[in-house]
């Protein structure tokens, strides 16, 4: 009988240091990269009505009340709304980052972008191509690989002198620590050191965007930060 008894005592020791084992075990493994693939396309869809909202409200209704709107569909950008004084609004998606952004795969980022004429024949064919290749499930590499080829085919515009692009909106959601970050206005122009626009310096508000540095799309960004959203409020703090 004793040894029965100290049989079962025994068993039930091991079977906690067991669980205690595999507990420690599960608290060791590092937490999974939470946008480490892309997630279902229905993630990044809104309304069209919600989105063509937030693409106007990057820039002020003077210029996005007569701008085309395009939105995101299951296979890539849509006309909308068609305007008149040439500019674009657009909502662009996580993906639009830099390749190795920790969140380039956030379904909740959101960009709400307003391109100038220059940008629109310019800079925004390459959110088109991107945007394709991400909807048709092709792999980074492989994307990288075909946006040289486009590069090298010049199957997009050159760079035009004065492109930029407003990015004025409060409900911007640009990641989940920078979230709405600053309104800002983007220019655009060939790939350069941000000494040569003071970038990046103490009381300059100018910042170097790294999105295409490393990237085969032939640009340089660079982001000036502005004290107002697009409906005139002040911007005095990061939210």
């Amino acid at each position: 009988m004793r040894q029965k008894k100290s049989a079962s005592v025994a068993n039930a020791a091991f079977l906690v240091t067991t669980a205690f084992c595999f507990l420690g075990a599960a608290r060791a493994q590092p937490p999974a990269a939470p946008y480490a693939k892309m997630a279902p396309v229905a993630q990044y869809l809104m309304t069209d009505e919600a989105e063509i909202a937030l693409a106007r409200s990057a820039a002020p209704k003077s210029i996005s009340d007569d701008a085309t709107v395009i939105v995101l569909k299951q296979h890539g950008y849509e006309t909308a709304v068609k305007g008149k004084n040439g500019f674009v609004c657009i909502v662009e998606r996580s993906w639009m980052a830099q390749w190795d952004f920790p969140e380039f795969w956030n379904p909740k980022m959101r960009g709400p972008i307003c391109f100038n004429p220059a940008a629109v024949r310019s800079v925004l064919p390459y959110t088109y191509k991107r945007t394709e290749m991400i909807l048709a499930g092709l792999p980074k590499d492989k994307i990288i690989e075909r946006l040289k080829q486009i590069v090298a085919k010049k199957e997009v515009p050159a760079l035009e002198p004065g492109a930029m692009c407003y990015m004025l909106s409060r409900e911007q959601y640009l990641g989940d620590s920078g979230v709405h970050w600053h309104p800002h206005l983007m220019f655009y122009g060939p790939r350069t050191d941000s000494a040569d626009w003071g970038a990046d310096l103490a009381g300059v508000p100018v910042s170097l965007n790294d999105q295409f540095q490393n990237s085969p799309e032939p640009l340089g960004v660079f982001m000036v930060v502005v004290d107002k959203w697009s409906d005139g409020t002040p911007a005095t703090t990061t939210h």
